[in-house]
């Protein structure tokens, strides 16, 4: 099971202890706390999908507040799992929000930053743009995540989202993608984006030979805080990673005891994903047998109803 020293937590500061914070202790200290992260993502356990999922609704609740909407966890999560398949344009725009944050965690990480993808996100968040704007910020994005340190493409997904107009929430995006690509991880987890509280990101500027690059040197007070807060995020990540693990390690203990059809499939979704509606079509399982699936798990421990409601009920670990 996941666990971070407890010297660790404590080098981590909050928004308010910030202040006087040397940058090179907090680039050790984010770096402590990725390296931490890493170590829970490369044992690519079965309840990941799971995970990533769960915290990609977290950076949607946080997204749709800093637009100043009032949909919740629970709200978004209704918007996406009480849509028929397929159906994407009546998810409204906050469950919009909750689909680019589950494009993060779902998508391989190679595949994030193609101006396919940078457009069907910008898309999900709402944001306008040219198509000569997507081609020109998918090149910053290589450059970035090509020619400079882990610090700079921190920066630099921020400061290239502020070039082009855009929303904080989509700079803390494209830092989680980055931050996937530059390690190698088979898919992105979503971190930055519960942090309602970012300092203002540094300004881009452009080199002799063109390309995007980031002063941290001009902008110490943003560079600091986006570390801070990369730290936070992974151990918030970590901790909700042990959470999920014991719920995950309950519900495998009870699976040999289910004795319907398709049962194992039912299992495997709710480690993949965040939540599963009574109404999911599964091959095998009539709607019937799936809620009484749902009331034995329930019974068991091993899963919980979600949503509070007698009828249209969600389950998840």
């Amino acid at each position: 099971m996941a666990t971070v020293p407890a010297w660790l937590r404590r080098a981590v500061p909050d928004v308010q202890s910030l202040a006087g914070k040397d940058i090179g202790d907090l680039a050790l200290t984010a770096g402590a706390a990725i390296g931490a992260l890493d170590a829970v993502v490369r044992r690519q356990e079965r309840w990941a999908g799971a995970w990533r999922q769960r915290l990609a609704l977290s950076a949607a609740a946080a997204t749709a507040k800093q637009a100043g909407r009032v949909e919740d966890e629970s709200a978004l999560r209704d918007a996406v799992l009480l849509t028929r398949p397929g159906d994407f344009l009546s998810v409204g725009p906050a469950g919009s929000m909750l689909l680019a944050w589950r494009r993060l965690a779902g998508t391989p990480a190679e595949k994030l930053l193609t101006e396919a993808s940078i457009g069907a996100v910008l898309d999900d968040l709402g944001l306008r743009r040219a198509d000569e704007v997507v081609s020109d910020l998918a090149d910053d994005l290589r450059q970035l995540s090509a020619a400079i340190g882990t610090v700079g493409v921190l920066t630099g997904a921020f400061a290239a989202a502020e070039r082009y107009g855009f929303a904080r929430a989509f700079g803390c995006w494209l830092a989680d993608a980055l931050l996937a690509q530059r390690l190698g991880w088979a898919h992105a987890v979503p971190l930055l984006g519960v942090e309602a509280a970012l300092g203002a990101s540094a300004r881009p500027r452009r080199s002799a030979s063109g390309s995007v690059a980031t002063s941290i040197e001009t902008a110490p007070e943003s560079a600091k805080s986006l570390l801070a807060a990369q730290a936070r995020c992974a151990l918030r990540a970590i901790d909700l990673s042990a959470e999920l693990e014991r719920r995950a390690d309950r519900l495998l203990a009870v699976a040999p005891k289910l004795r319907a059809k398709a049962a194992d499939a039912v299992v495997n979704k709710l480690l993949s994903d965040d939540a599963i509606v009574a109404s999911e079509k599964i091959a095998g399982m009539s709607d019937r047998g799936l809620r009484r699936l749902f009331d034995r798990l329930v019974e068991l421990g091993a899963v919980r109803e979600l949503s509070g409601r007698p009828a249209f009920r969600i389950y998840g670990l």
